[in-house]
């Protein structure tokens, strides 16, 4: 029999992306999936939307963290993918994981991740994330239950990079790998003040994570150091030719990439 794959989203407020989410879960070619939605105390109508599709619906916060946690403690799979509700798997992505994982000694899997969306700064967004698979700016999604308990799943503590923590815990465990198969990111309403609002959120809480593993860590200095953000994760394994061949779209990266610098020199006086 085919392993259960638990797909983990959490949720709050999300009623224009929910049903998209879960829709693209349902249309998996791989069949033997449970969905459970962790939702933190929506307003709006995800609750409504979410039964259409699942009727394992549960409310939980404050933060994420606690969220998947939830949700890995809910399930009865074998296999973990944890999922943000504004994603949209493409239909093979869980049936390429699985015979990844099946095959192997790997624990965890990174998903190539694509953004979606219309507008010039969504086109740059893609274009920037394209170069991130698989580093340290990335983070494994789909796991081994087995794994995600042995590493204790989520650090509760931290409502910033910890997803860079829970990478690095399960990273210490095992192998990990990359799945090309596409996860869409759904970023069409993107808006560049609310995006630079966000990052500025995220560097006054990067400290517990920072003070956890120490400023000397490795991937510490290449998260936060200016050489590997602003220059090594663009150039290396090849990747410096994208940049050749796009010269706009390398333009606006750089362009974003610099506020968001000034931000965190300011932020860090």
């Amino acid at each position: 029999m085919l392993p259960l794959v638990s797909v983990i989203v959490t949720t709050k407020n999300e009623e224009k992306n929910i049903a998209n989410c879960l829709k693209s879960i349902l249309k998996q070619t791989y069949k033997n999936i449970e969905i459970i939605v962790v939702d933190n105390y929506s307003t709006d109508k995800t609750k409504e939307i979410s039964l259409k599709y699942t009727n394992q619906f549960f409310e939980k916060g404050p933060e994420r963290s606690t969220q998947r946690n939830f949700g890995v403690n809910k399930a009865k799979g074998e296999y973990i993918l944890y999922l943000d509700t504004d994603m949209i798997l493409s239909k093979n992505v869980i049936k390429d994981c699985i015979n990844k994982l099946e095959d192997s000694q790997l624990v965890a899997l990174y998903i190539s991740e694509i953004v979606i969306g219309k507008s010039f700064w969504c086109k740059v967004r893609r274009f920037e994330r394209s170069f991130y698979d698989a580093t340290v700016i990335d983070c494994v999604r789909f796991i081994t239950k087995k794994a995600f308990m042995e590493v204790k799943g989520f650090d509760e503590s931290m409502f910033v990079a910890e997803d860079w923590d829970f990478d690095k815990k399960i990273r210490r465990i095992g192998k990990t790998d990359l799945v090309k198969t596409p996860i869409y990111h759904n970023e069409q309403n993107f808006n560049l003040l609310q995006y630079l609002n966000k990052k500025s959120y995220y560097i006054n809480n990067f400290d517990k994570y920072i003070k956890k593993w120490g400023k000397e860590d490795s991937d510490i200095k290449k998260q936060f150091g200016i050489y590997y953000r602003y220059l090594g994760v663009f150039v290396e394994n090849g990747k410096w030719k994208k940049i050749l061949v796009h010269p706009i779209l390398t333009f606006g990266m750089f362009f974003l990439r610099g506020i968001i610098g000034i931000i965190y020199l300011i932020k860090k006086k």
